[in-house]
């Protein structure tokens, strides 16, 4: 399904830059592409394909931070944000002292 998906883009593509029909074929390519593009399957299996890539982003990250990876990780965040916070009360004082 990918592979035939990447094919006809990449036809419409060629067609598209190699085409001598000029503006009017490329409008009717673009309004033909948005109709499919706003069509409510479309839309619906776009919002699947989004929640389930939502679903396993934070899996991912939540096995990443239970593992001993993470942990290194989250410990070395923790050192380097403490040390942070006191480059960062310094940068924001003026010459007077005065903290913004």
């Amino acid at each position: 399904m990918r592979g035939k998906l990447m094919f006809i883009t990449g036809l419409a593509a060629g067609f598209v830059l190699g085409s001598r029909a000029g503006r009017e074929k490329y409008e009717e390519i673009t309004a033909n592409a948005k109709k499919v593009w706003e069509h409510p399957t479309v839309q619906e299996a776009a919002g699947v394909a989004q929640a389930q890539a939502n679903k396993l982003y934070t899996e991912g990250k939540d096995k990443l931070n239970q593992s001993k990876i993470g942990e290194k990780l989250h410990s070395a965040s923790t050192s380097s944000s403490s040390t942070g916070d006191l480059s960062t009360s310094s940068a924001s004082s003026n010459s007077t002292g005065t903290t913004y």
